[in-house]
């Protein structure tokens, strides 16, 4: 299957390109940009040697897909999705933050929490806590948007003594990330899903706050199912995810984790098909729609065609 590895276009009225993990970033004068969803799979801050079919396709549908669903809460960057794996939107000077937010104690915070630890970016946490248990109520756990390497965990009152973001602006963040939170719990709990943790990013243009980048993908958030949430717990028995976690899993019992000295496995293509099969699960269930494959029989050039086609219009 034909994936899309990396992107080199010349697109009309180009101005800047910019390649990150899994997204390739044109610029178009100053008014918009054109962001390709390929199909690299990062993890651990590493993006690993071999595409993913379909996966960019999941992640730019399912992010349309929730962009549009909270549109009434923050105006976001998307101005039109010309092709399954593209989004073209407004430009904005992204904050220098992503805005994560968890209801539950998974992932790296109860990884920090196992190690002792009962504050996480500022954040204090109750003792008595296992793996996956629901929080009081949702918190908030920023990180640095590192350019380059691991994102840094920072607490609120650091974001605002360093003037990374101007305290009427955090404060109108910490709003919107607790209501788009809300909202993403409401739409997984009608496909039978919890949704764990998630992050968001935003920008500012014209001296408006827009919602930028994906939102409730795998890639940026983490889900359960709701039907086997309790017993499992009950049990102490680790819970059915839905999210990118199974490839960490499968880096690490790989021995992998993007430390020094440390070897990325081998991704022969059964493995590669099935991470693929695994993506598309995912599109339909957080979805509730079937997913239909599009042509990649010369995918690039569709691509392209499709963007082209779309600047014209603007």
């Amino acid at each position: 299957m034909n994936a899309i590895n990396e992107t080199n276009f010349k697109l009309p009225g180009q101005s800047n390109f910019y390649k990150g993990k899994v997204r390739d970033v044109y610029t178009i004068g100053n008014n918009f940009m054109v962001m390709v969803v390929t199909d690299r799979i990062s993890a651990f801050d590493v993006v690993l040697p071999k595409a993913i079919p379909y996966k960019g396709q999941v992640l730019n549908q399912i992010a349309a897909l929730f962009l549009a669903a909270t549109k009434d809460i923050v105006p976001n960057w998307v101005i039109q999705v010309p092709d399954p794996s593209v989004t073209i939107g407004k430009i904005c000077d992204p904050f220098k933050v992503e805005m994560v937010i968890r209801g539950y104690l998974a992932g790296h915070a109860w990884r920090e929490y196992a190690a002792g630890k009962r504050q996480v970016c500022g954040v204090d946490l109750p003792e008595g806590l296992n793996e996956n248990d629901k929080l009081p109520q949702p918190i908030i756990t920023p990180t640095t948007k590192a350019a380059f390497g691991h994102d840094e965990d920072i607490s609120r009152e650091e974001i605002l003594k360093q003037g990374i973001v101007a305290e009427a602006d955090y404060i109108q963040l910490e709003q919107y990330t607790q209501q788009l939170y809300q909202r993403g719990t409401e739409m997984a709990a009608e496909r039978g899903l919890i949704l764990v943790d998630t992050k968001y990013e935003f920008g500012k243009a014209d001296g408006i706050i827009y919602l930028i980048d994906e939102i409730h993908t795998p890639d940026s958030s983490r889900y359960f199912y709701k039907n086997s949430y309790q017993t499992l717990q009950a049990k102490g028995e680790a819970q059915k995810q839905l999210s990118k976690e199974f490839v960490r899993q499968w880096l690490i019992e790989n021995n992998f984790q993007g430390k020094p000295g440390q070897n990325i496995p081998e991704m022969d293509n059964y493995k590669v098909n099935s991470i693929s099969e695994r993506y598309i699960e995912l599109y339909e269930k957080i979805s509730g729609k079937p997913f239909v494959k599009e042509n990649t029989t010369n995918v690039y050039k569709r691509v392209e065609d499709n963007i082209i086609k779309a600047i014209a219009q603007l």
